[in-house]
């Protein structure tokens, strides 16, 4: 039915949270953070509250990417009274030496590209950073399963603005119609792949009960993805 599906990275395949969690714990410790707070849990409910409307900002073109990092790792600190350049560079720092070479994915992910992979040739559609993604796959062993790694930063437009799914669609040399986007991100992947004639896979990780549309797939764990008739 389909010439090529495009996937989404993080959350998707490669299970972000928990890999995030597991390197801001490392960091948390080795900068001794518990002189600053009650608990890692307080730091780490601080970092996400602020990060993801700073990616919503980032996504939008309000704000570059050194501003994007330079806020979301100095957020946490300034809220307890912590104001030190030079302590948010090093830890933010140390955080991307780590993350991508985590390696966990998410359940039954691999099994479901070896499935995929003989049925369709596969592409990763990501708003991550390439200094990142192609290492986060290198270290799960997961790259080799896919044809190209398209990310925002080569066109400078994110999912879900259509420029992004055009695009991975000409590199693909594949028109729409022929098309899955398969991601864990309602806005970002199931909405801007409908908006440009995709049909849309939606992960429903978190158990979204309601849906502003009917998308035309959607699983709640990689384990049910051959029992969907792709």
């Amino acid at each position: 039915m389909y010439k090529c599906l495009f996937l989404d990275l993080d959350d998707t395949l490669w299970d972000f949270s928990g890999n995030a969690e597991e390197t801001f714990r490392e960091v948390y410790e080795l900068y001794a953070f518990h002189r600053y707070f009650d608990s890692f849990e307080q730091f780490y409910s601080l970092y996400k509250q602020r990060n993801a409307a700073l990616w919503k900002e980032y996504g939008d073109g309000a704000i570059t990417k050194d501003e994007l990092n330079r806020q979301r790792f100095a957020y946490p600190l300034l809220c307890v009274g912590v104001d030190d350049a030079r302590l948010f560079k090093e830890y933010s720092g140390k955080f991307f030496s780590i993350i991508p070479f985590k390696s966990r994915l998410k359940p039954y992910a691999r099994e479901s590209l070896e499935y995929l992979s003989s049925r369709f040739r596969l592409y990763i559609l990501s708003n991550g950073f390439r200094e990142l993604q192609e290492q986060k796959m290198r270290s799960s062993g997961i790259l080799h399963y896919f044809e190209k790694v398209v990310l925002s930063e080569d066109i400078g437009v994110h999912k879900p603005y259509p420029a992004l799914f055009h695009f991975a669609l000409s590199v693909a040399q594949a028109d729409a119609k022929d098309a899955l986007m398969v991601g864990d991100s309602w806005e970002s992947d199931i909405e801007g792949a409908k908006g440009v004639g995709m049909h849309q896979l939606f992960y429903n990780v978190l158990g979204k009960q309601e849906f502003p549309f009917r998308p035309t797939y959607v699983m709640d764990s990689w384990k049910e993805v051959q029992g969907l008739g792709i």
